[in-house]
């Protein structure tokens, strides 16, 4: 009996030890989550012009259909990456209309094309350039690296990827006179930009979470959130934000 009750006694402690650790370690991570919540470092995907952020903006494209850009500006909309180009050949048909009236709105305004692994980057460059004229104030050209079709499970090799790329962005800086920013996900960057692209700045696609130790100066931290002013047939629009303060915004790209 006297054993029995030492054993008992025994066991009581070890489970009273474990609940301790983990409400320990469930406060911990509550608390890290709060503090991450009230650094910013962790938005919801319908969080709109966050507090701890001075600069927010979107990205749209012919998917957003018509859009109301003094609608948007009303719910805090500093900056908007519209979609130009894809590949040699292929032009948003929303992209002048967004262009122009974005900045009528007074949102400072930046064209992206999305990055083709199938065709010369010199052709692509030359897409790019026939549809997006230079105007002052507007942010630098960015070049969106992601994954589609097959290459989602089979991504180009590197020096591929390179051989590609670097004309484009050589062609692109000569163009605008600036670097462009490179638009990638945690895969695009990894494989492709880790090394060799120092000088460039990033746009990190990161959802929810702020990607830690990753050079960026853009967070696009929503997919799905949904603002009003536009009509088209995707209902959802990305979210962004701008990694430093106003004045930091205006002295990396100039007033608007």
């Amino acid at each position: 009996m006297v054993i029995f009750v030492k054993f008992l006694l025994r066991t009581l402690r070890f489970f009273f030890r474990l609940a301790v650790l983990l409400a320990a370690l469930v406060l911990l991570a509550y608390g890290g989550y709060r503090f991450c919540r009230w650094r910013g470092w962790v938005l919801f995907p319908q969080e709109a012009d966050p507090d701890q952020w001075e600069v927010f903006g979107v990205d749209a494209s012919v998917y957003q259909g018509e859009v109301d850009w003094p609608a948007l500006a009303d719910q805090g909309v500093d900056f908007a990456f519209l979609k130009a180009t894809e590949g040699s050949s292929l032009q948003d048909v929303r992209f002048a209309q967004n262009w122009a009236n974005a900045q009528a709105a007074g949102v400072r305004v930046g064209a992206y094309h999305f990055f083709s692994y199938d065709s010369p980057g010199e052709t692509q460059a030359d897409n790019f350039i026939s549809a997006v004229p230079v105007t002052p104030g507007a942010l630098p050209p960015v070049v969106d690296i992601e994954f589609y079709g097959d290459n989602l499970k089979n991504p180009p090799e590197a020096d591929h990827v390179k051989a590609v790329l670097d004309p484009l962005l050589e062609r692109l800086e000569a163009h605008y006179g600036v670097k462009p920013i490179l638009y990638v996900t945690y895969r695009s960057y990894a494989l492709y930009l880790k090394k060799g692209y120092e000088d460039y700045r990033f746009w990190f696609s990161s959802p929810a979470v702020m990607p830690f130790w990753r050079p960026w100066t853009f967070w696009q931290y929503s997919h799905s959130a949904r603002l009003e002013g536009y009509t088209g047939g995707e209902e959802r629009i990305d979210l962004n934000v701008f990694r430093g303060s106003r004045a930091d915004f205006q002295a990396l790209f100039g007033g608007g």
